[in-house]
């Protein structure tokens, strides 16, 4: 039986955006920095490095599976530009924040750097962040207001880029209106 056409588009987002980013890039800086990948002795340091690893890893892949499962059934699309949503999405964290699947990798980068005590990864991660600082308002969100309209710009103007709101925002509501979850 054929692969269903959104099973692909998943499949290829995944391999392509955070396959490179988590997998690829990776992987190059440790054979570059001659960062052997194992992982630290068992140690009290070393606990609380794993410990605080596997946390961010947890958050950060529950928060991308979250967010992809959002892009399918709100959004009728997936996270990669070449089969972007069709519907804006406003639900989940994307009533908190604008960029959980951006913080998601984020997470996923610092649980690689702390279970391999590998600070070129944190600074691959510094920089991964650093450039969507610059992508998204220069492209990605003119690209939302050219697709969405007065709708992102409502969202936009009431929901965070990076640092997540308390309450959740509701469509139609004006920051600092009382507001429920």
């Amino acid at each position: 039986m054929p692969e269903p056409p959104i099973l692909r588009a998943y499949i290829k987002a995944i391999v392509v955006l955070p396959g490179t980013v988590l997998v690829l890039v990776p992987a190059v800086i440790l054979a570059l920095t001659g960062i052997d990948g194992r992982f630290a002795e068992p140690t009290l340091a070393g606990l609380f490095f794993f410990w605080s690893a596997l946390f961010c890893a947890a958050a950060g892949l529950g928060l991308a599976a979250w967010c992809m499962t959002l892009f399918h059934r709100r959004g009728r699309g997936t996270p990669a530009p070449w089969d972007p949503p069709r519907n804006l999405v406003v639900a989940g964290p994307y009533r908190h924040v604008r960029n959980p699947m951006i913080i998601s990798v984020l997470l996923i980068l610092a649980a690689e750097a702390l279970l391999l005590r590998a600070w070129a990864l944190a600074a691959w991660g510094a920089i991964f962040f650093l450039g969507n600082c610059l992508y998204f308002p220069l492209v990605e969100e003119p690209g939302l207001v050219n697709r969405f309209g007065d709708d992102y710009r409502e969202y936009r103007a009431n929901v965070p880029r990076w640092i997540p709101r308390r309450k959740a925002w509701r469509r139609g509501r004006r920051t600092g209106e009382a507001q429920s979850a």
